[in-house]
C-alpha cells in the first residue's frame, strides 16, 4: 500500500474511477427501465432484449473509435468529448422522448459512447502506474462498472415516482459535476505515446494473442454487462417481482461483480491471471447452469451473485494480463479487447430475450452461455505452456 501511495497519480485514477462509474451508470439504465420502457411502448420480449442489448454493441464498436482518440488527441480530450454527446442524448431523451421502438434503439447508440469510456479511463490510469500494479490499478478504475448498481437501485424508483422519461433529465444533474470533476482533476499520464492509426488495430489483429485476449473479455465483462442489462426484466419475467424490487436485486448482483473486479486483478497479481482466469470461469459456468434450471427466487439470486461474482474477477484477471503482453499497445488493444466485451454483453443480453421470447424461458440463453465460459477454459489450455514460456517469462508480473 505504501508503494502504491507513492506510485502513479491518484487523482488521475479517482477521475477516471467516477468518470467510468457514471459512464457505465448511463450506458445500462435501460435495463433498469426496460419494464416501464417496454410497457408503455408495448414491446415484446425481443424487443425489449434488443433495447437492453444495443447500447452494449454500440459501446462495443465506440471503443475502438475512442481509443483511438486516446492516442491521439489524449484521454482527457477524448473523455470530455464523449461526455458532451452522452449528455446531448439524456437531454434530448427528457424534452423530446421516445416515441416508439426506434427511438429506443436510437438512444442506445448515443448512450454507447458512455460504455466506451472504458477505452479512455482504464488507458489514462494505467499508465500512470509499473507493470505490477496493473492488476489492481486496472481493477480500481475498472470497478467503475459499479454504476449499474446505482442504476438498478435508483432508476426503477425515480420511474414509478415520476415517470421513466423525467429519470434521463435527472441523469443529466451528476453528468455536470463528474464533466467538472474530470476536467479539473485528471492528467495525462507523463509517458510518450505514439498516435495510432485505424491500420494499427488491423496489424494488432493478425496477432493470434490479440484473438485470445479479446474472446475472454467477450466472455467475462460480456457475462458481466449482459447479466447487469437483464436481470430487472428477467426477475419481473420470472417471478412476477415488481420493477423496483427486481432492481434491488439485480443492484445485489451487479454490485458484487463490479466489487469483486479489483480482488480479481489483485489476486492475479499474487497467483497468475491464467490459474485465476481457470477458477472464475469454471465458477460462472457451473453458477450460471443452477439458475438456468433453478425455479426458486431465492436459489437464482444466490447463483445469479455468483455468477456475476466471477464474471466481475475475470475481468480484473484478463487486464492483469493484458498489459504484460501488449504494454506498448495499451490503448489499443485496451479498445479491441473493450470491443470484444461488448459484443459479449450484446449477445447476452439479445440471447436472452430471445430465448425467452421463442421458447418462454430463459434456460437456452443460460446454458449456452455457460457453455462460453467451458470453451474459454478449453482456450486457456491451449494457450498457457506457450504464455509462460514466451512473453510471460520476460513480464514483470506473475501470469
Amino acid at each position: 500500500m505504501a508503494h502504491f501511495k507513492s506510485a502513479g497519480h491518484w487523482p488521475t485514477l479517482l477521475a477516471a474511477f467516477i468518470y467510468f462509474d457514471f459512464s457505465f451508470m448511463v450506458w445500462t439504465v435501460l435495463g433498469p427501465l426496460g419494464v416501464q420502457i417496454g410497457e408503455s411502448l408495448h414491446l415484446t420480449a425481443e424487443q425489449r432484449g434488443l433495447m437492453v442489448a444495443v447500447p452494449i454493441l454500440s459501446g462495443a464498436l465506440l471503443r475502438i473509435v475512442l481509443g483511438l482518440a486516446v492516442d491521439r488527441f489524449g484521454a482527457k480530450k477524448t473523455g470530455i468529448t464523449a461526455q458532451l454527446i452522452v449528455m446531448a442524448g439524456l437531454a434530448t431523451a427528457w424534452l423530446v422522448g421516445l416515441a416508439d421502438f426506434e427511438a429506443t434503439l436510437l438512444l442506445g447508440v448515443v448512450l454507447g459512447f458512455a460504455g466506451a469510456s472504458f477505452a479512455v479511463a482504464l488507458p489514462q490510469a494505467g499508465r500512470w502506474y509499473p507493470p505490477n500494479m496493473q492488476g489492481v490499478v486496472m481493477g480500481l478504475a475498472g470497478a467503475g462498472n459499479i454504476g449499474t448498481v446505482l442504476d438498478s437501485l435508483i432508476a426503477p424508483r425515480l420511474a414509478a415516482a415520476y415517470g421513466w422519461r423525467v429519470v434521463f433529465g435527472i441523469a443529466l444533474i451528476p453528468a455536470v459535476f463528474v464533466l467538472l470533476f474530470y476536467a479539473l482533476g485528471s492528467r495525462e499520464a507523463p509517458v510518450k505515446v505514439v498516435p495510432k492509426r485505424l491500420g494499427d488495430y488491423w496489424k494488432l489483429l493478425k496477432d493470434r494473442d490479440a484473438h485470445w485476449f479479446c474472446f475472454y473479455y467477450t466472455i467475462s465483462f460480456g457475462g458481466f454487462v449482459g447479466l447487469a442489462s437483464s436481470y430487472v426484466l428477467f426477475f419481473k419475467s420470472e417471478f412476477n417481482v415488481p420493477a423496483v424490487h427486481a432492481g434491488d436485486l439485480a443492484a445485489l448482483c451487479t454490485f458484487t461483480g463490479a466489487l469483486l473486479r479489483p480482488v480479481g486483478g489483485g489476486w492475479a497479481d499474487r497467483a497468475g491471471g491464467i490459474r485465476s482466469l481457470y477458477r472464475f470461469y469454471l465458477t460462472a459456468a457451473l453458477a450460471l447452469i443452477a439458475a438456468a434450471f433453478g425455479h426458486n427466487l431465492y436459489l437464482n439470486l444466490a447463483m445469479l451473485l455468483i455468477a456475476s461474482g466471477a464474471l466481475g474477477m475475470a475481468n480484473g484477471s484478463v487486464f492483469q494480463l493484458l498489459p504484460q503482453r501488449f504494454g506498448k499497445d495499451i490503448g489499443v488493444m485496451t479498445g479491441l479487447v473493450g470491443a470484444g466485451g461488448g459484443v459479449g454483453g450484446f449477445y447476452l443480453a439479445s440471447s436472452l430475450g430471445l430465448s425467452k421470447g421463442l421458447t418462454g424461458s430463459y434456460v437456452a440463453g443460460f446454458c449456452v452461455f455457460a457453455g462460453l465460459c467451458l470453451l474459454a477454459i478449453i482456450g486457456l489450455t491451449v494457450v498457457k505452456v506457450r504464455w509462460r514460456t514466451t512473453w510471460g517469462a520476460a513480464a514483470a508480473a506473475r501470469i
